[in-house]
């Protein structure tokens, strides 16, 4: 793993933490990569029950590092086996963007603790997340358009889902930066704390949804995550299924537990 991205397990809590302090974590190949492929691992590692993802320092994620410039660039050579440089761009970004996926889709809880500004390309992972825990010190901007960019990480897809797609353009299309008080007040934030308690009250909820019924948080995932796509019938099969599937499941794990304990 990248010295750029740090993991730590605290029981069933897997914290990752985007370590490039000094750029507010902005993001170059050297962190993408290894955040995907952390991302990946905290997904099929069985030991794992919450996912927090934060920044180190005074910053939770600025977005894409700008000022990197080519150096952050593999060198692509339009060619028969990979393309013209533009497709290999793709899917070298396209590679970066499993993080907000597996975020999003991974079946077990997942809190975004933002622990400063979060700007263009951190937005959507945060937005990957279930949770989104913020100190008072943390801010909130789209970013993209003061780079002629449409938006990536999952940014435009996310937030449209989370606040609706009118306060979604309003704040994609006017760029205006928001305090934490704003961005909780309008729904972005789920829960604000003085910064000097975030980490404790993230782990605190975190360790709660390790500790619970990891079945049935993976179902309920996913019937949320159905929600936002699917036709109402059939989320309501999708849900009966599901229903039946994690009860059993957590009655299975509760009896094997009760056995063990006698």
């Amino acid at each position: 793993m990248s010295d750029e991205v740090i993991v730590e397990n605290e029981g069933g809590v897997r914290i990752i933490t985007l370590n490039r302090p000094d750029r507010l974590n902005a993001l170059v190949g050297s962190i993408m990569a290894p955040l995907a492929d952390a991302c990946a691992d905290a997904a099929r590692d069985a030991s794992v029950g919450c996912v927090v993802v934060t920044g180190a320092g005074r910053g939770f994620c600025a977005g894409g590092d700008l000022k990197a410039g080519d150096a952050d660039k593999s060198v692509t050579v339009a060619n028969t086996e990979s393309g013209s440089r533009t497709e290999q761009g793709y899917a070298r970004l396209r590679a970066f963007m499993e993080t907000p996926r597996l975020l999003h889709e991974m079946g077990k809880p997942t809190i975004a603790m933002v622990n400063g500004p979060v700007a263009g390309a951190g937005i959507g992972i945060a937005g990957a997340c279930d949770l989104r825990f913020a100190g008072r010190s943390a801010s909130f901007l789209t970013a993209f358009d003061r780079i002629g960019g449409g938006g990536d990480f999952g940014s435009t897809w996310f937030w449209t889902r989370i606040v609706g797609t009118g306060v979604a353009r309003e704040l994609f299309l006017m760029g205006e930066k928001l305090t934490a008080e704003e961005a909780f007040a309008r729904g972005l934030y789920t829960r604000l704390f003085d910064d000097a308690q975030l980490r404790d009250e993230t782990l605190k909820a975190a360790h709660r949804l390790a500790d619970g019924p990891r079945m049935g948080y993976r179902y309920m995932k996913q019937n949320l995550n159905n929600a936002e796509d699917w036709a109402f019938e059939a989320a309501l099969d999708a849900e009966t299924l599901n229903m039946t599937l994690s009860t059993q499941a957590t009655a299975m794990i509760w009896r094997e537990a009760n056995r063990n304990k006698g």
